[in-house]
Parts: structure tokens; C-alpha cells; sequence
């Protein structure tokens, strides 16, 4: 009952918005193909809004996912989840008169279910990635943004200060794909409990340095807390359960060879919190076998690599092309169960010229368990006297799970994209004995 009144509220938020922003809307500018929103310029207001520094952002993404093949229930079904967005970026240099300063504010309320975790994965293991990427945080509202930027020294330092999550600015990368291991920021999907991302929210500060217009160094402090996670918690806003600070630090090379952009990244992270071990004891022995309690270690980190590059243009129009990007992290083997991720990813936008904005994407990706957690679990079992995979108290062993994914990008308007997909899961969860699966996908992108 409740994530209903959570999805009812935001949507007569949204509704409420609309309405007091409307006034005289003209039914030819609401869903008009050509225009950026849903619901149109609401009569010119829209755009004079943006003119005085309010730009209200409403939002939605759906996705389905069906398991036509595999996994380890080969029941088929299909399974949907979403997400709700309402806020305002401001520009207050022109609201207040506040030089190089903006701010943001931003709701989101997602409700669903995942195949994943109901069809694909042991649910004793679970899946690695996610076939349904808009799933997780809890059914409820949160606030995801809340924060002000004010740049100094003619823009070359950048501070941004509220509360926000780091993939916003660290380790950031686009979302168009449906299957989690080729959307958003991957570090916070393989760094158990220490990077949350949207739309989850922390205090937290960025500072940013513009050495040129190809260059930027960037480094932040963002607070670690594990009941931001905790159902009720969307709005919570003191530091109250806080368990250390995550620190990341990046570079950030723009370059555009032939009017060809790209992005490359590098950083590094590193969690002051207290963090378990994933198999020894204080003493160094094996903690399943001694009974004793795990290691716990005074900080965990990490590092990442990050590029995107547009390889070329379609007669001629840079807006269309086939684009490259690829994805790595690698995380502490003494705490964290992903010890290394790899992704590689290939997006052809507008391949044919009826349908110049639509796009094609494939995907290829590799998430590896630390080898400790595989040895852990083996230690369990044998403590536990079980062998056998079908007993119920048996510990799954983890190694590699691999995900793919072909997609294709309808842009139906400007204002919609659906984009229909296949997945393929080898070794979910990267358990052996889980059959290989075969997922179908829907996303749905919407900005009203």
C-alpha cells in the first residue's frame, strides 16, 4: 500500500506542477513531435520559466523484462519496474543575480518488481547485474538532488556542494542501455555498501579544476552512511549512522579529433569506513572454519577506467555515427566480493537515414568474483556439511558472470524513446550450475 501512495504522490505532483505552470496551453504544443516535453511549452511559459532561470524537469522510465529461456527458474513470466522524476534546475545568476551559480533540486519514486531477482539468479546468490537497471533503492520518494555550484577564477574552479550521489560527477557514464553492467556509474554497482548510486543521495562536496578545455581534475568527499539505504529514510538529511567518508579523485581528458568528441576517466576511490574481510579472521585463518568473526579492516578502496569515443560520422553529420566506449573497475580483494569488472560497448546513432535520430547499441560484459568469496563459501559448506548444489543450506560458489546485450533505440519523438532489447545472462550470478538466460526487454524514456 505504500509504494502505491508513493507513485500516486509523485504523479499528482507532477500533475500539480503542470497545471500551475501551464496557464493557457495549446493543445498543438502538447505531444507534438517536435518538441522536447510531453506536455509541450505550456503556451510559451515553459521557455520563459528557462528564460528567468526555473527549468522544471519531469521525467519517466519504464522497463520490462521477460525470461524467454534459462536461468534458474525457467517459469516464464515478465516483470516491470519504473521510475518517476520531478524537480527544477535553477540558474541563479539570473533568479538572484548570483554570478556562475547554479543549483538543483530532484524527486524520484520507482516501484516494480525485477526478473532478476524472481526468474534469472539462485535467489541463495543472486545475480551480479541487473536485467532491469531502474530497479533497486525501494519502493518510496527520495530526495536525489539537492545541491549548489558556483564556478571561480573566470570558471577554472568548480564547487559543488548539497547533497548528491558520485556517479553524478565521478566515474559518470550515460544509460542506454537496460541491462545494469552498460548503465551509469559502475562503480557503485561492484562496490559492496560504499558508493551509492541515483537516486540515492549523500552530503557531499566536489571540487573541480578546469586546467584546460580538454583537461579537468576533480576530487570529492561524500558521506557514508548505510541508512540512506533503509525504506523511509528517501528525505533523511542528518548524518546521523554515518559510517566513514568515501574520497574520489579523478582526470578527465576531453578530446575531439576531427570534431569527433571523447571522454576518458581515471580515479580512484577510497572508503575510510570499517569494512569486513571476506574470509579471514583477526588471526589470518579462515574465518568459516574457525567460527571466529571476520577481519575488519579500517578503510576499502579502489580505481577505475572509464572511455568514449565517437570513430566516425555518417556523410558527414557528427550527430550520427558509430560510437566506442569501454569500462573497468577493480576493487580491494581483501573486502569486496567484485574484485574486477570489463565492458565493452558499441552504439550506431541514426543508422538509417528514414529514422536519422534512432540509435543500435550491443554490449559485452564480465563481472569476476574474488577468488576469497568463491574459497569462503567452500569453507561454509564444508562447516555445514552439505555438497550437494540442491540442498537448501548449500552456499552457491561464485566465479564469472557475463552479460550481453543488443538494443535498438526508437525515437519515436523528441520527447520519447523506446527501446526494445534481448539479453543474454551466461552464468548468472556466476554460479555454474544456473542455467544460461535469455531475456526480453523493453525501456521506455519519456520527458514530460
Amino acid at each position: 500500500m505504500k509504494k502505491n501512495n508513493n507513485a500516486q504522490l509523485i504523479c499528482q505532483l507532477t500533475a500539480v506542477a503542470a497545471m500551475m505552470l501551464a496557464g493557457s496551453v495549446h493543445a498543438a504544443e502538447a505531444f507534438s513531435a517536435d518538441s522536447e516535453w510531453m506536455t509541450g511549452d505550456w503556451g510559451g511559459e515553459r521557455t520563459r520559466l528557462i528564460e528567468q532561470g526555473i527549468d522544471i524537469k519531469m521525467d519517466y522510465v519504464g522497463e520490462v523484462g521477460g525470461n524467454l529461456h534459462g536461468g534458474f527458474n525457467d517459469d516464464k513470466t515478465a516483470r516491470y519496474s519504473d521510475q518517476f522524476g520531478l524537480g527544477a534546475a535553477l540558474d541563479l545568476q539570473k533568479l538572484l543575480g548570483w554570478d556562475n551559480t547554479q543549483a538543483k533540486i530532484q524527486l524520484t519514486n520507482r516501484n516494480g518488481e525485477n526478473i532478476s531477482n524472481d526468474r534469472i539468479g539462485d535467489p541463495r546468490a543472486g545475480t551480479l547485474s541487473s536485467s532491469q537497471e531502474v530497479y533497486g533503492r525501494g519502493h518510496m520518494v527520495r530526495l536525489t538532488q539537492l545541491w549548489i555550484k558556483h564556478q571561480f577564477l573566470d570558471n577554472k574552479l568548480d564547487i559543488k556542494a548539497g547533497y548528491f550521489g558520485e556517479g553524478e560527477d565521478f566515474n559518470s557514464f550515460p544509460c542506454e542501455f537496460q541491462n545494469l553492467a552498460f548503465c551509469g556509474s559502475q562503480v557503485g554497482n561492484w562496490a559492496t555498501n560504499i558508493w551509492y548510486n541515483w537516486p540515492v543521495s549523500q552530503a557531499a562536496i566536489r571540487v573541480k579544476w578546469n586546467i584546460s578545455p580538454e583537461w579537468y581534475a576533480q576530487i570529492g568527499a561524500y558521506n557514508q552512511n548505510t541508512s540512506q539505504l533503509e525504506h523511509g529514510n528517501g528525505f533523511k538529511l542528518s548524518g546521523s549512522g554515518t559510517n566513514g567518508t568515501v574520497l574520489p579523485v579523478e582526470l578527465v581528458w576531453l578530446p575531439n579529433p576531427g570534431n569527433l568528441p571523447g571522454e576518458y576517466r581515471v580515479g580512484y576511490y577510497k572508503s575510510t569506513a570499517k569494512a569486513d574481510d571476506v574470509r579471514e579472521d583477526d588471526n589470518g585463518d579462515d574465518a568459516a572454519t574457525t567460527g571466529n568473526a571476520y577481519r575488519s579492516h579500517s578503510s576499502k578502496h579502489g580505481y577505475w577506467f572509464v572511455a568514449q569515443q565517437q570513430l566516425t560520422t555518417h556523410n558527414g553529420d557528427a550527430s550520427r555515427g558509430l560510437n566506442i566506449a569501454a569500462n573497468a573497475t577493480f576493487h580491494d580483494k581483501d573486502t569486496n566480493i567484485v574484485d574486477n569488472y570489463q565492458s565493452l560497448m558499441f552504439v550506431y546513432k541514426g543508422p538509417f537515414d528514414a529514422r536519422p535520430k534512432d540509435d543500435l547499441g550491443i554490449g559485452f560484459s564480465r563481472i569476476h568474483v574474488n577468488d576469497d568469496v568463491k574459497k569462503n563459501a567452500e569453507l561454509v559448506n564444508a562447516a555445514n556439511g552439505v555438497t550437494q548444489y540442491e540442498d537448501p543450506l548449500f552456499s552457491p560458489l561464485r566465479d564469472t558472470e557475463y552479460n550481453y546485450e543488443l538494443n535498438y533505440g526508437f525515437h519515436v519523438t523528441n520527447w520519447l524513446t523506446v527501446r526494445p532489447n534481448l539479453q543474454y545472462i551466461t552464468h548468472p550470478g556466476g554460479v555454474d550450475e544456473v542455467d544460461n538466460a535469455l531475456v526480453a526487454g523493453l525501456k521506455i524514456q519519456s520527458v514530460f
